[in-house]
């Protein structure tokens, strides 16, 4: 299981809670596979963090927008990218079923793409936004 630590604050309170939640979802999907709920259940489970994961991008994506963040495009792209690869993960899980190659695969995905772009380019815009703030 996965555990929210320090480490991983941005500094925006809205950034951190959402964080914690995709990381409390993707528990949940570890906690399907682990406990075998089934097919139907985990594909389930990784909609939901799929749904979640698009709306935070969302709000990210209107808070850098909003504060004239000026590696937004970039930002976006990585966004944009990581969308494709959890379509092209769900339609393979839908289609192959929870194979335990598949599952570990889906898990490494989530949690790599969750740690390295918080550390990564959610800090910096966090980072900029915040002297955005103090500048205003």
């Amino acid at each position: 299981m996965y555990q929210w630590d320090t480490y991983l604050e941005t500094g925006n309170v809205t950034v951190d809670n959402q964080h914690k939640q995709c990381m409390v979802a993707l528990n949940n999907l570890v906690d399907a596979i682990k406990n075998g709920k089934g097919s139907d259940e985990i594909i389930k489970t990784l909609k939901f963090l799929t749904e979640y994961t698009i709306m935070h991008f969302s709000a990210e994506e209107k808070l850098m927008y909003e504060n004239n963040y000026t590696d937004y495009s970039a930002h976006k792209r990585y966004h944009d990218e990581f969308k494709v690869t959890v379509e092209e993960l769900t339609q393979q899980l839908i289609n192959e079923g929870p194979t335990w190659e598949l599952m570990n695969t889906v898990t490494f995905t989530f949690e790599d793409w969750l740690i390295n772009h918080i550390k990564g380019e959610d800090f910096r815009m966090a980072a900029f936004i915040k002297t955005r703030a103090c500048t205003r």
